[in-house]
């Protein structure tokens, strides 16, 4: 899928500076004009409400942890935070939506691992993701969930490749979207413990879970919280979640590399960007208030409720963890012979 480059907007230098300072509460009165641009008043940052541009739909994981972040961040910038979603398209319309905005801080936008998949799988995104986004801060952590029907025969993973190996055909392994990080994990997944099997993309969860339990897959990968009531219910089997140390709402569930699968780890991030020409205080001031805000053990405690480790990091952890996926993801997406859509 190719989408046509968007020329995005510059802002001058001298408009630059005069945010930069006014953030700092300095002034840009030079005897000039620039002490009368909109960046320079004394007003402190932020004078008025925020923007978070979310690239998923309301009620989803993401916009759950979005706005239960958002309140206490709200009441600590003394602003309104606004959650705005922009499904669709990788991600590409929230972001182009935040560099269309001024760059002064009010708005901003999440990232997540579809943006690392995104930079390989479109070949031409109209922005460049290491230049013209700058970080903020990362806001929540998750894995995700291998299940099976209880009438597979299969109490552990080990077992469910067991069967695999009896099978021409390998697993079927049911997962939402095309592209998305569930299917790149289910190709990562066959790669690491060394299986034949098919992955077959549904529109939604409930179609994957559906699928599960007309035995038309042998397994689902998805985030646990799409997957909690089927679990509970007693309708799916948890084999093992995708993460580098067990996930608290599953404490009694083995990763995958406790399982015996040598070199697989997929742990989700959603994370909060910015347009690059955003003042370094104003990035600052933000990174410290979503840190205590993760903090807060009331975050934490809702967090978990979803399957979600609420943990911040610095702007430089952030993007590195950023690029570093984009790297992990792009050999799957070549293999599985999605790049360049």
């Amino acid at each position: 899928m190719s989408i046509d480059r968007i020329r995005m907007t510059r802002r001058s230098g001298v408009l630059a500076v005069s945010l930069l300072l006014a953030a700092c509460g300095g002034s840009t009165d030079s005897g000039g004009s620039a002490g009368t641009t909109a960046g320079s008043s004394d007003a402190a940052w932020p004078s008025r409400p925020l923007r978070i541009i979310l690239p998923f739909g309301a009620g989803g994981l993401a916009d759950v942890t979005v706005r239960l972040a958002g309140e206490p961040l709200s009441e600590a910038l003394g602003q309104p935070v606004v959650i705005e979603n922009r499904p669709g398209a990788g991600g590409v319309a929230a972001t182009t939506t935040m560099l269309s905005a001024d760059a002064d801080g009010h708005t901003l936008s999440v990232l997540t691992n579809g943006t690392t998949i995104a930079e390989t799988q479109f070949a031409d995104l109209p922005y460049d993701i290491r230049t013209d986004l700058r970080p903020v801060s990362a806001l929540a952590w998750f894995d995700l969930v291998l299940l099976t029907n209880p009438d597979s025969g299969a109490d552990d993973l080990q077992a469910l490749l067991a069967l695999a190996a009896t099978r021409d055909n390998g697993l079927r392994i049911g997962t939402i979207n095309p592209g998305s990080t569930q299917h790149l994990s289910a190709e990562l997944f066959k790669a690491k413990a060394g299986i034949k099997g098919t992955v077959i993309t549904y529109r939604t969860t409930p179609d994957v879970l559906g699928a599960l339990l007309r035995s038309e897959v042998d397994l689902v990968i998805d985030a646990y919280t799409a997957l909690k009531g089927a679990i509970d219910g007693g309708q799916a089997r948890a084999l093992a979640v995708t993460g580098e140390v067990r996930n608290v709402a599953l404490p009694d569930v083995p990763t995958v590399l406790e399982a015996g699968v040598a070199d697989y780890v997929v742990t989700g991030w959603n994370a909060i960007y910015t347009h690059s020409g955003v003042p370094d205080a104003v990035v600052a001031q933000l990174n410290r208030e979503i840190a205590t805000v993760t903090a807060d053990p009331a975050v934490q405690a809702r967090y978990r409720e979803l399957g979600v480790e609420a943990r911040s990091s610095t702007p430089e952890e952030m993007q590195q963890r950023l690029l570093a996926d984009i790297e992990k993801w792009r050999s799957v997406i070549t293999d599985a012979g999605l790049a360049g859509q």
